[in-house]
């Protein structure tokens, strides 16, 4: 008797226009769309853009899903140079920030928050970089026996990115975190108190209280801890770094210029959330696939 054929029933990714997984939907494009620049044109008006802006911006989140090489973009999207041209320019405008910035809020707003929080997470992640980043932006990471860069991330108690800054991986914890700490406080003053692990002790929190006027509280492990724990209120910054490494192209360091690197993870994040305001609410693991039987022919 021949065995019955079970047929799995899988529910296709919604894709974008393009075909991609990783282009935005029509949902997801009504939210990044009205927060671009208008077009550049002349005193007389000038000729429109010959490329679409949707298919610029998936170009560029397919670069970030995929982490090939911008001489490598598939042929139905805008030429490469195009597509670089746009992610530079809108990286030296501040666009992308902007862009983030008030998609926070409204991720923010549709959590029952504040636009502006009043607490934030530090954490620190070193990266391998490619071999083609300029040797005077990386270093040595004696402690995680890692040669490449640093990224500093300040995160609200949701994991949403407050300020990143990415440098040498040789610059200890304390040194590095002075900068996204200055940059949290001037762009985000209603930040009172930053959590922080064991590897942010010392005088970084004396700086933190004199120069900034903020407290930084240093999150110690249980010292009869044994292997891994999720730590109390740290956690929030822990699982942002899991979202970024889900991006391939930050999975290593890829990018000429540092403040490129961080314009990357802004736009991971520029991603992350609306796909979030789509949803309506945050991603959930997906269940077992429901399993039918066909009857045998």
């Amino acid at each position: 008797m021949p065995c019955p054929v079970v047929e799995v029933v899988v529910e296709r990714a919604v894709v974008g226009a393009g075909g991609y997984p990783s282009d935005l939907t029509d949902e997801q494009w009504t939210l990044v769309e009205p927060l671009l620049p208008p077009p550049r044109t002349g005193p007389k008006g000038g000729r429109r853009e010959k490329h679409p802006r949707r298919r610029i911006v998936d170009a560029i989140f397919y670069v970030l899903r995929t982490g090939c090489a911008w001489r490598q973009l598939p042929h139905n999207f805008p030429p490469w140079q195009t597509v670089y041209w746009h992610f530079v320019r809108w990286h030296g405008e501040g666009t992308v920030a902007r862009v983030h910035d008030a998609l926070r809020a409204q991720v923010r707003r549709a959590e029952g928050r504040s636009e502006e929080p009043s607490a934030g997470l530090i954490d620190s992640q070193s990266v391998r970089t490619a071999d083609t980043v300029p040797a005077a932006t990386r270093g040595f990471d004696a402690g995680k026996k890692v040669k490449g860069r640093k990224r500093f991330l300040v995160t609200d108690t949701l994991g949403l990115l407050l300020a990143v800054n990415v440098m040498a991986a040789s610059i200890q914890d304390r040194d590095g975190a002075k900068r996204p700490l200055l940059w949290a406080r001037l762009d985000h003053p209603s930040v009172r108190k930053v959590w922080a692990d064991q590897g942010f002790a010392g005088r970084l929190v004396e700086w933190t209280a004199q120069i900034l006027g903020r407290e930084l509280e240093i999150v110690r492990k249980d010292p009869g801890q044994r292997g891994f724990q999720v730590q109390p209120k740290r956690w929030a910054v822990e699982r942002t770094f899991s979202w970024l490494t889900t991006h391939r192209r930050l999975a290593r360091d890829y990018e000429h210029h540092p403040a490129h690197a961080e314009t990357m993870i802004r736009w991971a994040m520029i991603g992350i959330m609306v796909r979030r305001l789509a949803r309506g609410c945050p991603a959930m693991r997906p269940g077992p696939h429901p399993l039918r039987r066909t009857p045998a022919e």
